[in-house]
């Protein structure tokens, strides 16, 4: 497992089924944990922040929305909102994107994998959960390619388990997770 310092990065995406996984996630997130932790999970355009208050209720990390220009912070876990891409500008600052949507999806995963790797490169974790299409198994490859880590929900244990299927048979893995023990192995970085 990496040292804490070598990674500067966490990015979990999720799809059908994956809301359960991140709420029991963040419930077990030690408060210490000071790695920024970017969610991005397919939902609804009209949802508006109410992702953002359900999480914030399970942890005293702050929980942070993200909006057009948001700096990157230590200490912080941040959601990408509805009816947008995340991008990484540099280490220090997230931008929205209203492109067209990738794999059905905005925000879409592989978009968010693949912004994060170009900048943090080797210093990143990718995660991708539980969802019924292919977003963010290109993502998870880029991921790769710039030498950072990959860890994929077991399938066993997803409600919908097209997308870590799909990502185990594509991608070269470093850890498969099982939602009890993904706090734990973030706790530990």
């Amino acid at each position: 497992m990496k040292s804490h310092t070598d990674i500067e990065l966490i990015v979990i995406g999720g799809s059908a089924g994956s809301l359960q996984v991140i709420i029991e996630m963040i419930k077990n997130l030690e408060e210490t944990v000071d790695i920024p932790i970017v969610v991005v999970v397919h939902r609804k355009a009209q949802s508006g922040n109410i992702l953002q208050t359900l999480l914030q209720q399970f942890t005293k990390i702050p929980v942070i929305e993200v909006e057009d220009k948001t700096e990157v912070r230590d200490h912080a876990i941040y959601i990408v909102p509805a009816d947008y891409h995340l991008l990484f500008e540099n280490k220090k600052n997230m931008s929205l994107d209203s492109s067209e949507k990738m794999n059905y999806s905005r925000p879409s995963i592989d978009v968010t994998f693949r912004s994060a790797a170009e900048v943090y490169r080797e210093k990143m974790i990718g995660i991708l959960l539980s969802g019924a299409n292919a977003d963010g198994v290109e993502g998870l490859g880029y991921i790769k390619k710039y030498n950072g880590y990959v860890w994929i929900q077991d399938p066993e244990t997803a409600e919908v388990d097209y997308m870590p299927k799909h990502a185990i048979e594509e991608i070269d893995y470093d850890l498969i997770v099982r939602p009890a023990h993904l706090a734990g192995y973030i706790n530990q970085l």
